[in-house]
């Protein structure tokens, strides 16, 4: 007998389906499915078929209302609307990258073997490296952290991480993973040469702890 979250890792196993749910899961408000189909190019019965499958599933939380603006007789019949309902399944949407986490920690773990050095600071400095290999590798603020994970969402004097790539992790171990994640997203910024930005923790509801403020 297969269990809830495995209903849901086969209801993402299929590739359009799992790009739905991703494109619903970052917006900060609820989808059509007008908009679904042109964000990603798709047909609209196919977006229709495959965020009912979501909604069945469990991933999708649905409500009706009609179009803004739009009211009345003759407003036609109200739109389906569409949002992430939040849930962590096995195939990980959003994105957590705990096998980069472990690199970080293998590296780190690695080191302080040979040194005797305060494992945490090694930890820390492995995340910065490996946040370096990354920006460099992407040679973009905005492509690293997405690439990444970390679903950035830019506002006028911040850049918002959405979501914690190694969420569990960090429910259970906060005030070490948030320092891996301050560090290696400082590693991204140096890589990238982009001074715009100063990476600070400051955790918040349901985001990564931490920020990317605009340096005044």
């Amino acid at each position: 007998m297969t269990t809830d979250a495995e209903e849901a890792a086969w209801a993402l196993a299929e590739p359009v389906r799992r790009s739905l749910y991703r494109y619903v899961a970052t917006q900060t408000g609820d989808v059509s499915r007008d908009e679904a189909a042109e964000a990603l190019s798709i047909p609209r019965h196919v977006a229709k078929f495959h965020l009912d499958r979501l909604e069945a599933e469990g991933l999708l939380d649905v409500d009706y209302r009609r179009p803004h603006g739009r009211s009345g007789p003759g407003a036609g019949r109200p739109t389906k609307w569409y949002r992430s309902r939040q849930a962590e399944v096995s195939v990980s949407v959003p994105e957590r990258h705990y096998d980069l986490l472990g690199e970080v920690m293998a590296a780190a773990i690695e080191a302080a073997d040979s040194s005797g050095v305060d494992l945490s600071r090694i930890m820390q400095a492995a995340a910065t490296t490996r946040g370096g290999q990354v920006g460099r590798e992407s040679g973009d603020l905005h492509d690293a952290l997405v690439t990444t994970g970390y679903e950035p969402e830019e506002t006028d004097e911040a850049i918002i991480l959405r979501n914690c790539p190694f969420h569990r992790l960090a429910e259970e171990h906060t005030e070490l993973v948030c320092g891996i994640n301050l560090c290696f997203v400082e590693g991204v910024l140096d890589a990238v040469d982009d001074e715009g930005y100063a990476a600070h923790l400051r955790p918040r509801p349901d985001t990564c702890c931490v920020t990317l403020d605009k340096r005044s």
